[in-house]
This record gives structure tokens, C-alpha cells and sequence, in this order.
């Protein structure tokens, strides 16, 4: 069986691609930074699917730990053929306000966190002539957010390393792609204000937010046969907002 690495996978979307890849047959590698026991729920739902799966505590902006996590997994599963790219947080504010600590570790997390993890996997990929990166961007990347100047800068970074990697390793049978979400309803937006939320539903010609459900469909797709001549792309899931 492939072996899927999501990262930022205990909770939220991750999980839910987690359990949908684990569904698909993947053997699963959960990476966490916080949350022992999410992630341990994560790898319990994932196993109910009969395939093997580990969870992993490390810090995606140290290349120590990344290097460490990828050892591991492979010595306990083998080597990652699926990375889904998924660990990422904000720090909001206005750039007036916005501290350079916030900048950086946003900006570490969620662009340098897909740079060295990429980095850690392409390795054994290009032995094997096979591999599937798949990065969680966002649709504020493409088109900005008032307030997450360094979170939209960090997912805009992602896209472009995205379409640059994918021509790099083409010729060796990977392929490179990007995830933009909008709306996605989890634990994160519901505690929004409802106004916020109704103003934004305005905006989405579908008439309902996004599930995890939905970022996870995509994700099991490129990370599938089917998509082995799509790369270099960035695919919004947005409703059409």
C-alpha cells in the first residue's frame, strides 16, 4: 500500500482527508504539533478501515524534526508516496499592528513547513519514479484578506512553489498541486459572528459553506491514478465564491 503523510492532521480538514485517504486504502502518517489526543482519535478512525496508520509529533518549520518525522514514518510504514501538505495557522491582525513575530511564524509554519517537508519527500519519490504533493493554499492567497496579510502572503508563497516544483520533478513522475479552500465550515469558522458568516454566504453562488468533506474529495482525487497527468495546478473549492 502507498503511504500518505498529512500534515496538521489530527483535527479539522486534515483529519477529515486523514480518514478519507485511510478509506481509499492508504496507509496512513499523521503529523500533529499539539494535540496528542486528536491525533490519536484521528489514527483510531483511520486503522477502522484496515489499513495501518501512525501519528507523529513534529514541528514542520524545523528541518530537524521534518527530517526526523520522515525517518520515522518510513521505518514504520515505509516511504511516503502521498504528502498532503496541510499544517498551517494564523495570526490575524492589521499590518499596522502586525508584529514581526507574527509575520514569521506564520510565514514559517505554513510556507516554510511545505518547503522542507517537501523537500524531506522528494527524495525518495524521485527513487521510486512516483509521488503525489498536494499543498493546502487558500483562496485568500489568490485574492487576499483585509487582516491576514501574513496568511495570505504565506498561501500565496505556497501557490508559486507549487507551480515551480511541478515543473522541477515532472520528468520524474511526480506531480505538484494546490487545494484552495474557501468557506470551510469547522470549529475555526463557527465561532465567527453570524453576520460575518451570512456576508459571506452572500458570496457563494452555491448557497452553503464548504465541508471538510469537500477539500478531502479533491485531495483523494489528486492523489489518485486518475489525476496522473494533472500538475501544476492550484484547484479552488470555494462554491464559486
Amino acid at each position: 500500500m502507498s503511504v500518505a503523510l498529512i500534515t496538521g492532521g489530527s483535527r479539522g480538514i486534515g483529519r477529515v482527508i486523514a480518514e478519507n485517504l485511510a478509506k481509499a486504502g492508504y496507509d496512513i502518517a499523521v503529523c500533529f504539533s499539539g494535540n496528542e489526543d486528536a491525533a490519536q482519535e484521528t489514527i483510531t478512525e483511520c486503522k477502522k478501515h484496515g489499513v495501518q496508520a501512525m501519528y507523529i509529533k513534529a514541528n514542520v518549520s524545523n528541518a530537524e524534526d521534518v527530517s526526523n518525522m520522515f525517518d520515522e514514518i518510513k521505518s514504520m510504514l515505509g516511504p511516503v508516496e502521498i504528502l498532503v501538505n496541510n499544517a498551517g495557522i494564523t495570526k490575524d491582525g492589521l499590518l499596522i499592528r502586525m508584529s514581526e513575530e507574527d509575520f514569521d511564524s506564520v510565514v514559517d509554519i505554513n510556507l516554510k513547513g511545505t518547503f522542507l517537508c517537501s523537500k524531506a519527500a522528494i527524495k525518495d519519490m524521485m527513487k521510486a519514479r512516483k509521488g503525489r504533493i498536494i499543498n493546502i493554499t487558500s483562496i485568500v492567497g489568490v485574492e487576499g484578506n483585509p487582516g491576514q496579510a501574513n496568511y495570505c502572503a504565506s498561501k500565496a508563497g505556497i501557490i508559486g512553489f507549487t507551480k515551480s516544483v511541478a515543473k522541477e520533478y515532472g520528468g520524474k513522475g511526480i506531480t505538484v498541486n494546490a487545494v484552495a479552500p474557501g468557506f470551510i465550515q469547522t470549529a475555526m469558522t463557527d465561532k465567527l459572528p453570524e453576520n460575518v458568516k451570512e456576508a459571506y454566504l452572500k458570496q457563494i453562488p452555491l448557497g452553503r459553506f464548504g465541508q471538510p468533506e469537500d477539500i478531502a474529495n479533491v485531495v483523494e482525487f489528486l492523489a489518485s491514478d486518475k489525476a496522473a497527468y494533472v500538475t501544476g495546478q492550484v484547484i479552488e473549492v470555494t462554491g464559486g465564491m
